[in-house]
């Protein structure tokens, strides 16, 4: 069973062959509407968006995924130059809405085969905001997820250090994400957010109010809500081995991928002979951190990605050896 708001083109909504269990119509507050529909049992609840009062202020649309649940809201929006065009559109998908249309076959169509992020993510314009923090610039809104690909390989410690630095040393507002785990509760950090799988998209679209979120994926598969995922490697031989026997196709998936050796004791030629014999491009190497001191190294990798923008040349790495990673 759907419910029904509509307003200008209630027309549209009233010739829809589905199931209705309510319907409304006129122009409401959003407050007013989750207010109506927080608690209601439904499928899908249809908006027109010309039902939400002053619409043009995206603030009131966002009021709307906050409090009602994303994955159930499907909206008709009008055929208007401001509600049609990529910048709203954008919006619209980074507050986790991805079912809109402009007609109502595709309202019926959205109703089977409701969109996944994948299916909207050519609409979303990723240009980047920057602000300047102690001569730094920090570029922002940020969503970095950070996956263990050995075991155990350190992305829960990772997070926790670089949401303390960003926050000590730069005064940036950071959000932690776990998904399906609650290991953060043992750090006792501020602005931790525990969240599902299914849940993720749509808590990343409530929590943009901060400058970075810093995503827990835990073997997450819908990895394309991040706009970086690391993928954490902890190069030692016995767990490089037990990776290896356990998923032997684990490099080839890995191709193109940001790939960190975490907690790394290997020295630039080392890394040079795992890349060689793991066919495998490495792109920042990470030696163990400790918590307690500033870690210039954070800097070096949040740099690298596009967070902080700084010249300070990179220190040189001693040579040494590195052999055997992956033999028989």
């Amino acid at each position: 069973m759907n419910v029904l708001i509509g307003n200008k083109y209630s027309d549209v909504l009233a010739m829809l062959d589905i199931d209705v269990i309510k319907s409304i119509t006129g122009e409401y507050d959003a407050d007013e509407i989750v207010s109506m529909f927080k608690n209601f049992y439904c499928n899908r609840i249809i908006i027109d968006l010309t039902a939400i009062k002053d619409y043009a202020n995206i603030s009131n649309v966002q009021k709307i995924s906050i409090g009602l649940e994303t994955d159930k809201l499907i909206f008709l929006l009008p055929p208007t130059p401001e509600s049609s065009s990529s910048a709203f559109l954008s919006k619209l998908i980074s507050m986790g809405i991805y079912n809109f249309t402009t007609d109502g076959d595709g309202i019926k169509y959205l109703l089977d085969h409701p969109n996944a992020y994948k299916d909207v993510a050519h609409y979303q314009q990723l240009n980047d905001m920057s602000t300047t923090v102690n001569n730094v610039v920090i570029s922002g809104v940020k969503v970095l997820g950070i996956e263990n690909v050995t075991e155990s390989a350190g992305a829960t410690s990772l997070i926790y250090m670089i949401k303390k630095h960003l926050e000590d040393k730069y005064g940036i507002k950071v959000a932690v994400l776990e998904v399906n785990k609650r290991d953060f509760s043992y750090f006792e950090v501020k602005d931790y957010y525990p969240t599902t799988k299914e849940n993720l998209s749509g808590d990343i679209a409530k929590y943009k109010s901060y400058d970075v979120l810093l995503v827990d994926l835990n073997n997450t598969p819908d990895t394309g809500v991040c706009g970086d995922v690391l993928y954490l490697v902890e190069p030692s031989t016995i767990k490089l081995n037990k990776l290896m026997r356990t998923n032997p196709k684990i490099l080839k998936d890995l191709q193109n991928k940001k790939v960190i050796l975490n907690k790394s004791l290997l020295n630039s030629k080392d890394v040079a002979e795992f890349e060689r014999e793991a066919n495998l491009k490495v792109y920042f190497n990470l030696k163990p951190l400790d918590e307690r001191v500033e870690n210039s190294d954070i800097d070096d990798l949040l740099a690298k990605l596009g967070m902080i923008q700084r010249t300070e040349e990179e220190p040189k790495e001693e040579s040494g050896g590195f052999l055997g990673l992956f033999r028989k």
